[in-house]
């Protein structure tokens, strides 16, 4: 799933979300970053990595550490082998088996044995933080991890304890396809952003991911309905389900990560690409004083104060809702565009899935057509990786059209790779439709940083969204915990290192 999915983005960092790390690698000094130990320890212990008194996440993560620990997994190099993969050799893969799978993790593990004798160590998981912190804390972490799901550790955190490896020499290595090109320059602009900490790409967000509403085809021909560009259209087609005994909205309400999709993508529809960049850049408007936030907020809480929820979605997992949404009973649902495949087994064959990007308030800044798009489900290189020459290639491969295709015929979705994935390969609808969505979006694509920055502050804005779902609190509170948010992360001098300009 991606970096962004209800799996990938329940700690509150997206997806991956969709949804989506390391660099600072020299040593386990954090004040490097500008950040004080004993607020790294506060945050860690807030977003559950670590037990306070004993800290052993922290404690372990001080020796942090960038240097290659490959040992005797150190080959030769040469320009067909950039970084010495030493056949024989053996590679530890986690991947988080969510939506997305991990069949596509096998298929690559497979062919990378057979062009490079390398034994490949696989797990497949959705237990990311169970499963891995005490590795981490051990200084024995995996080789390449697909840091994903309600359980990643976030990619804030482990960037600014020195866990992970910068990436810039796999991005500058020669693409596996044409080594006239840096792999960088084979990707689709942008989706390095969503990796990004403090200037260094420290996660490679590997999926191509749309966000924005869902709804049935079949239902919508059976009831008339006409997918909406507008939000009074969309509030219509939700007062008519109502009337009818289905939900007009259903979220995933243990999961508010995805009641901020359509939070966060009217206010950016709404007040255009500056409203987005106040929230990344922490603004003292970027919510109070906003416009574009008030709108967007009090047309969400109107679908609560109308009755337009589903029954019973503010307490539903992910699984739960979207299952129930596949059964009819809302017309409407948020998510990314994992969700055909997460709910493979659940959708009936003749659902039809489709795509909506956000319909439209009233004098919007972009148009209807625009979506927020991106990359989601964050790989990342331990920065004490046994086998960094083989994790380094690995990931190099990742980025080439035979292994971007593997990844479409397993996944059913597409890569952050430019045009590689073969044309042969057939999409299912859902997929499908995302794919009509951004060829008509064009250049009116968006994305939010702040998850992937700031997961406490995306946390603390989620635990809004989860009390004006439930109508114990008002759009005028919800604006004011969003912007206390914002101010409180203002005030940590690592935040002046992340900029959108």
């Amino acid at each position: 799933m991606g970096s962004t999915s209800a799996e990938s983005n329940g700690t509150g960092s997206v997806g991956n979300n969709g949804t989506g790390s390391a660099g600072n690698t020299g040593n386990g000094d954090n004040s490097t970053s500008g950040v004080g130990r004993r607020a790294l320890i506060k945050r860690s212990a807030a977003l559950g990595l670590v037990s306070v008194p004993a800290m052993s996440f922290l404690s372990a993560c001080a020796s942090g550490g960038g240097s290659d620990n490959s040992g005797d997994n150190k080959g030769e190099t040469s320009e067909s082998n950039p970084f010495g993969v030493k056949k024989g050799s053996k590679l530890d893969v986690v991947i988080f088996k969510g939506g997305y799978g991990d069949d596509y993790a096998k298929a690559w593990e497979a062919a990378f044995k057979k062009e490079w004798g390398v034994t490949s160590v696989h797990t497949g998981t959705q237990e990311i933080t169970g499963k891995l912190q005490p590795r981490f804390n051990a200084g024995n972490p995996p080789d390449i991890v697909d840091d994903a799901g309600a359980q990643q550790i976030p990619i804030d955190v482990l960037y600014k304890n020195g866990q992970l490896l910068d990436l810039a020499e796999v991005l500058d290595a020669p693409s596996v396809d044409d080594p006239d090109k840096k792999v960088r320059d084979t990707l689709i602009p942008g989706t390095l952003d969503a990796g990004m900490q403090e200037g260094k790409v420290v996660a490679l967000n590997y999926i191509y991911t749309v966000w924005g509403l869902w709804y049935s085809g079949k239902l919508f021909q059976e009831k008339g309905w006409e997918a909406p560009k507008t939000w009074d259209d969309f509030l219509a087609i939700c007062k008519d389900a109502k009337s009818q005994g289905i939900g007009g909205l259903a979220h995933q309400g243990k999961y508010p990560y995805y009641i901020n999709v359509a939070i966060m993508d009217l206010i950016a529809k709404k007040g255009g690409l500056d409203a987005m960049k106040a929230i990344d850049n922490l603004d003292p408007e970027a919510f109070v004083g906003s416009d574009a936030a008030q709108e967007a907020i009090e047309a969400i809480y109107e679908v609560v104060e109308k009755g337009y929820l589903m029954p019973g979605t503010n307490g539903l997992t992910h699984n739960e809702s979207q299952t129930r949404w596949n059964q009819y009973k809302a017309a409407f649902i948020t998510s990314g565009s994992w969700l055909e495949n997460e709910q493979l087994k659940t959708t009936p064959d003749d659902f039809d899935m489709k795509f909506l990007p956000m319909p439209l308030l009233p004098d919007s800044a972009l148009p209807f057509e625009a979506i927020r798009a991106g990359s989601g489900e964050p790989f990342i290189i331990p920065a004490k990786a046994k086998n960094l020459p083989a994790a380094k290639e690995f990931m190099r491969r990742m980025l080439s059209k035979e292994w971007s295709t593997l990844f479409a015929k397993e996944a059913n979705s597409l890569t952050i790779l430019k045009d590689g994935v073969d044309p042969g390969v057939q999409l299912r609808p859902g997929t499908q439709s995302t794919v009509e969505a951004s060829k008509a979006a064009g250049d009116n694509t968006f994305r939010f940083l702040y998850t992937e920055w700031y997961s406490e502050m995306g946390t603390a804005i989620e635990n809004a969204s989860n009390e004006l779902m439930a109508k114990r609190i008002q759009p005028k509170e919800w604006l004011k915990r969003a912007q206390a948010a914002v101010d409180k992360q203002a005030k940590d001098p690592a935040s002046k290192q992340n900029r959108r300009d």
